[in-house]
């Protein structure tokens, strides 16, 4: 049962209109640089293929009773690169997205993602490209969760160097080594965890406390490990031409320059499956083969996913991310 009341709508109602203003003001961004809105399907056969996000499941019924397992998905990516394959040009959308076993103060169940590709740009390009987003439609300093950010500079600094100055340890020259890892950075292993665990336990308790804190943070050069749908960096293949925004300590987007290579994508699909089963189980799904098949038809580009409702706290000032939700319940 709900326990919604009338009340809570006149509360948040100041951060709800200017979300209002916020969406607009995104579109016509996009809409000034000749970007395409597009609006892909929400219940697909593929939701995404990472390890750890879960994604709610949902059944398509035909007109004859024949019954389909469908994914609400957990980003419109996939989607939205088939576009680009087939000739779409610049393209971005507005999209709800559901991931499940998610819920806090920066978490929901059900979200909103902004995500646009552009073909063309580079990571360094897309870069700033969101600089010149968030100066759009943001004021020129933003306070939020108690940290204010000054949006006029932004800080750009690799994942190595990160862990350099703030783990006092070589994250490349230690890779696919916990023990190395967990002797630089003054730690011990933990039982269970591989370096990859590490890493992230690493990057959460000591990296991105100190993101984003005074100006927006671009982390950028990842290890190749992580690189996900990111191409390897040519001047080091160590690492990927990958980065992550923080702004007031908030997440706000991942981006990539993107891989096109079928091949070397199925095979990170087929690691991140193996890897996904082992910590989780099924239920799974089939691979997305028409991504892969399409991937060499699409143009050189670089893609991002920022998280618009995270944008709307900024933009309002809000602590919680129920705070900016048009939701009744």
């Amino acid at each position: 049962m709900s326990d919604w009341q009338p009340h809570r709508l006149a509360a948040k109602l100041p951060a709800l209109r200017r979300r209002a203003r916020l969406n607009q003001a995104v579109r016509a961004f996009f809409d000034a640089r000749g970007y395409l809105e597009v609006e892909t399907d929400y219940a697909v056969r593929t939701p995404g293929e990472e390890v750890h996000l879960r994604p709610f499941r949902t059944e398509r019924v035909g007109a004859y009773g024949e019954c389909e397992t469908l994914w609400l998905h957990t980003s419109p990516e996939f989607s939205m690169k088939k576009l680009l394959a087939s000739g779409s040009g610049p393209i971005f959308q507005l999209a709800r997205v559901w991931r499940n076993e998610e819920g806090s103060a920066r978490h929901s169940h059900e979200f909103t993602m902004l995500e646009w590709y552009r073909p063309g740009a580079s990571m360094s390009g897309l870069m700033d490209e969101t600089e010149a987003l968030l100066r759009s439609t943001l004021p020129p300093v933003v306070t939020c969760q108690g940290i204010t950010c000054d949006l006029r500079e932004c800080d750009r600094i690799t994942v190595a160097e990160a862990f350099a100055r703030w783990v006092g340890a070589d994250v490349l020259g230690t890779a696919d080594d916990a023990e190395a890892l967990a002797a630089q950075a003054n730690t011990r292993v933990r039982d269970g965890e591989c370096w990859e665990d590490l890493f992230f336990r690493l990057l959460l308790e000591r990296v991105e406390p100190e993101l984003g804190q005074k100006r927006p943070t671009f982390l950028t050069h990842w290890p190749v490990t992580q690189a996900a749908l990111a191409r390897k960096c040519p001047d080091d293949p160590r690492v990927a031409e990958r980065f992550e925004l923080y702004v007031c300590g908030l997440e706000l987007a991942n981006a990539f320059a993107e891989l096109t290579d079928s091949v070397e994508q199925r095979a990170r699909f087929e690691v991140d499956r193996a890897r996904r089963h082992a910590l989780y189980g099924g239920p799974d799904w089939e691979i997305d083969h028409d991504l892969l098949r399409l991937l060499p038809d699409m143009p050189d580009c670089a893609g991002i996913a920022l998280g618009f409702d995270r944008l709307a706290m900024l933009a309002s000032g809000a602590d919680a991310i129920s705070g900016v939700k048009w939701d009744a319940s």
